[in-house]
C-alpha cells in the first residue's frame, strides 16, 4: 500500500478535496447486515467549498416493508407502526435516494459516507430487491468518488487504540458531538464535519487530487482487512474479511 505521502498528483484531473462539494450520506436501519436488513431513514446532506459549516439536506423516511425490530427501534426511534404510518414505499425512497446521490456527483459532489462499506453495499442491495435501479448503474460503472472518514483515520493513525464510532472520532478530531446522533440528517453532518477536521489535520489531504484520496482509500481498506484477520486468527477466531471496501 503507498502511504499518504508518497502519492504525486498525475496528469489528469486536479481537483482536491477543498476544491468540491461533498455530499454526506447516511442510513438508520432495521438491523447490521447490509445484505439483507432495509433502510428506515436516509439524508444527503451537502456542503460547498468555503462554507463548510452550512448545510443543505434532502431526508427520507421509509416505509421498508418488514417489522423493524425493537432494538433498531431503540437506537434510531423509528417503530414499525410509525414508519408505516408515515413513511414512503421503500422503492420510491430508495429511486429518490439513488437519483439524488447520482445528481450530485454528476454535479462534481464527493460521497461523504462514514463505513461506506455499510451504507453502500446496503442502498445497492435494496435498489436490486426492489428494481430500480443502482446507483452504480445511474452512475455508468463504479461508485466513485467517495470518502470515507473511518477508512482515512485506520490508514493514517494506524496505532491509536480505542474505539472508532463515529461519535469517537469526532472527539479524537476536536468535533463537538450533537445529544441527537442516530438520525440520518444528524449523523451525515456530523461525517462531514469529521472530514473537515481531518483535512485541516493532514495537510496532505489538501493536496492530492480527489482520485488518488479514493484509490488510497480502496488500497488502506484492503491492507486494514488483512491485517485485522491475521489478528483475529491469532486470537483463535476464524473470520473472512472483504477485502473489498464497498
Amino acid at each position: 500500500m503507498e502511504d499518504l505521502e508518497m502519492l504525486l498528483t498525475p496528469g489528469g484531473s486536479t481537483r482536491t478535496l477543498p476544491d468540491a462539494p461533498w455530499a454526506g450520506f447516511d442510513t438508520e436501519t432495521t438491523g447490521i447486515s447490509p445484505r439483507s436488513d432495509r433502510i428506515v431513514t436516509a439524508a444527503v446532506v451537502t456542503s460547498e467549498p468555503q462554507q463548510r459549516s452550512s448545510f443543505r439536506s434532502r431526508t427520507w423516511l421509509a416505509d421498508p416493508g418488514v417489522p423493524i425490530p425493537p432494538a433498531a427501534s431503540r437506537i434510531h426511534g423509528i417503530t414499525t407502526q410509525h414508519a408505516q404510518s408515515y413513511g414512503v414505499p421503500i422503492a420510491e425512497a430508495v429511486d429518490e435516494i439513488c437519483e439524488e446521490l447520482a445528481r450530485q456527483v454528476d454535479s462534481g459532489a464527493v460521497i461523504v459516507v462514514f463505513n461506506a462499506g455499510y451504507d453502500l453495499p446496503l442502498l445497492e442491495a435494496e435498489a436490486r430487491r426492489h428494481g430500480v435501479q443502482t446507483l452504480a448503474q445511474r452512475l455508468g460503472g463504479e461508485i466513485m468518488p467517495v470518502v470515507d472518514p473511518l477508512v482515512l483515520d485506520r490508514a493514517l493513525d494506524r496505532y491509536r487504540r480505542g474505539k472508532r464510532t463515529l461519535s469517537d472520532l469526532a472527539a479524537v478530531y476536536g468535533v463537538g458531538v450533537p445529544d441527537d446522533t442516530h438520525q440520518a440528517h444528524v449523523d451525515a453532518e456530523l461525517t462531514l464535519n469529521l472530514l473537515n477536521a481531518m483535512v485541516h489535520k493532514y495537510t496532505r489531504l489538501q493536496e492530492i487530487t480527489i482520485s488518488e484520496v479514493h484509490s488510497f482509500q480502496q488500497e488502506s481498506h484492503a491492507a486494514w482487512a488483512e491485517n485485522f484477520e491475521q489478528y483475529l486468527r491469532k486470537q483463535g477466531r476464524t473470520s473472512s474479511i472483504s477485502r473489498s471496501w464497498f
